[in-house]
């Protein structure tokens, strides 16, 4: 195990989910971090939007979970991830963050497989298993949370073997991975704070959380990806708007360039408007 047993102990834990317009599935993540609540001292929806049926779904929940889960919003003004994202997260108690996406649905070891593998001046980036978009609607359906090696309903099968001993056959990385995903990553939220978190200038799809990652590395954190552990399984759906794209891609090469480590509009300048 690579963190000590006293800070396994000692630091709280958050799972961060973020999301747009799907309360049903958001309704199925939960669902299937019922088991994994033990480990968690927080969950927290950071919804980019203000949707009163995903509010009905976190208002269901608070009910089962008490005091753990949290519910941050935002008007729909576009994609707006960085922006809800950093307001989330400014608000958290937790040592430990643990993130994933609104379309996808951890394995019932994700929690642990992502706390167990966690080390000080590191990041874990996991893997994904794809739901092939004609049963996604079945899945929703059905509330489906376990699925099998053989399931006719995924893609990439092999990525839901679970043989976490193997995990020290992939090497720590000065870099980022091609590999990595923000749909299931984690980090320590004092790095986070210190890289000043997401940079809000990202607005449209994309960027954003590899970005946040490179500045990870500028600042000396390396990744580790998670292999045959800390699984999500997730929704295949139609792309989304990347009319955007371009121009995140750009600021993305200007982190490189400049090799930057702190976001120009990132959370200590949301701080100063709350404040």
């Amino acid at each position: 195990m690579l963190i000590s047993l006293y800070l396994l102990i000692t630091m709280k834990v958050a799972l961060l989910i973020s999301t747009y317009k799907s309360p049903m599935v958001l309704d199925i993540i939960l669902e299937s971090v019922i088991g994994q609540t033990k480990y968690l001292d927080e969950i927290i929806i950071a919804e980019d939007d203000d949707s009163k049926n995903t509010y009905e779904c976190f208002l269901k929940w608070k009910r089962k979970f008490k005091n753990k889960i949290f519910h941050y919003q935002q008007k729909d003004l576009g994609f707006r991830k960085s922006l809800i994202l950093n307001k989330a997260l400014f608000s958290s108690k937790s040592d430990y963050i643990i993130q994933i996406d609104g379309d996808c649905i951890p394995d019932s070891n994700f929690i642990h497989d992502h706390i167990s593998n966690a080390k000080k001046g590191f990041y874990l980036f996991g893997t994904r298993v794809h739901i092939k978009k004609k049963y996604v609607i079945d899945v929703i359906k059905n509330r489906s949370i376990n699925f099998s090696f053989f399931s006719k309903k995924i893609n990439k099968r092999f990525r839901t073997i679970r043989a976490p001993f193997l995990s020290f056959l992939f090497t720590e990385r000065n870099k980022i991975s091609s590999k990595f995903r923000g749909c299931n990553t984690s980090f320590w939220k004092k790095d986070f704070i210190d890289i000043n978190g997401y940079d809000n200038n990202f607005k449209g799809w994309g960027r954003e959380d590899s970005d946040l990652m490179i500045r990870m590395h500028n600042y000396g954190i390396k990744g580790k990806r998670l292999k045959f552990a800390g699984v999500v399984y997730h929704l295949d759906h139609d792309e989304k708007d990347k009319s955007n794209f371009y121009k995140n891609d750009l600021m993305q090469k200007q982190t490189i360039k400049l090799n930057k480590i702190k976001a120009s509009n990132g959370l200590s300048q949301l701080i100063d408007k709350i404040e």
